[in-house]
């Protein structure tokens, strides 16, 4: 029996690192999760320390980063990716998209192995092109609370291309628009736990601005579809992965209201610095390269999600 292929994630007890660990351990690989825990749960991966071929460092990759043995694949995964995260911990959300990085890149380097960079639609900013597609550059404020976020993102792709052109590595980036499914924290700040979990208790559901502004959510495993498909396609330059079905969030909040049965009612406040107004993907690229588009629809991912967190201890 041939050796399994060795793949590093970071970021691996995240909500998106702990379905990339399950979708590689269930390709045959041995998985190497990395994370600080500092907004990921090992609850996530749990369910996989019983494995041969799962292993967990608790490391923070803004330090010197050692694996030992071969590796083929690296996925960085790791960073903070809620405005409610990332306004708490500023410092260390531009470390792990700056040293952090560089410092796989150098493992990525020394191992030869192939290295995919999480990016996010967040380097679009707050878009004057819309849908954005991946020759757009953005309108992002760098000096806005957002540009922790923003710029360490940014940054994360200037130094992998570098290192492509430069070392010759290879080297992929995808730019992930807004994505649910289980094992989303409740408290992450985002739209979807964020009513969902107001839903489950009762609350009113908070909507920011006057819910005109625009989101397109993508369930999790089409997520990881195209991440693994872009992972193994020749393809070095961004590549959009998301669910161009768009909607506004007040309309998203009636969706939530509608899925959970519940009663409340819709109160509103200040929108954000920043908070971008519009936000769909053109997948084209993602379409054409990778032959990918999202088959889970919002309805049948939103039943899901809500079955998740409905089953949660504090729920129950």
């Amino acid at each position: 029996m041939p050796e399994r292929k060795r793949v590093l994630i970071t970021g691996a007890a995240g909500f998106l690192g702990s379905h990339l660990c399950d979708r590689f351990i269930k390709e045959g690989f041995h998985v190497i999760g990395m994370d600080n825990l500092i907004t990921g749960s090992l609850s996530n991966i749990e369910h996989l320390f019983k494995l041969e071929q799962f292993e967990f460092y608790h490391h923070d990759v803004s330090k010197f980063v050692f694996v030992p043995g071969e590796l083929h694949y690296i996925l960085h995964f790791a960073s903070p990716a809620s405005p409610i995260d990332y306004l708490k911990i500023p410092i260390q959300t531009l470390k792990v998209g700056s040293l952090g990085t560089h410092n796989l890149l150098g493992l990525a380097r020394v191992k030869k192995a192939r290295m995919l960079i999480a990016s996010t639609s967040e380097v679009y900013g707050d878009p004057n092109v819309h849908p954005q597609n991946e020759d757009y550059w953005g309108n992002v404020n760098p000096i806005g609370p957002r540009g922790v976020y923003d710029e360490a993102k940014r940054f994360q792709e200037a130094i992998t291309m570098a290192y492509h052109t430069y070392h010759d590595l290879e080297t992929r980036i995808v730019r992930i628009f807004n994505t649910y499914g289980p094992r989303m924290r409740l408290d992450d700040g985002r739209a979807l736990p964020a009513f969902m979990g107001q839903a489950l208790r009762g609350q009113d559901i908070t909507v920011f601005g006057d819910g005109s502004q625009t989101r397109s959510f993508c369930y999790v495993d089409d997520l990881v579809e195209g991440i693994y498909r872009l992972l193994f396609s020749d393809y070095v330059n961004p590549v959009n992965i998301g669910n161009p079905d768009e909607i506004t969030i007040k309309e998203f909040a009636e969706e939530i209201i509608a899925l959970t049965g519940t009663s409340q009612k819709i109160i509103y406040h200040p929108l954000p610095t920043d908070d971008p107004k519009q936000r769909r993907p053109d997948i084209t690229r993602a379409q054409q390269i990778l032959g990918w588009k999202p088959k889970v629809s919002r309805k049948e991912g939103l039943k899901i999600t809500y079955d998740y967190f409905k089953n949660l201890p504090e729920f129950k």
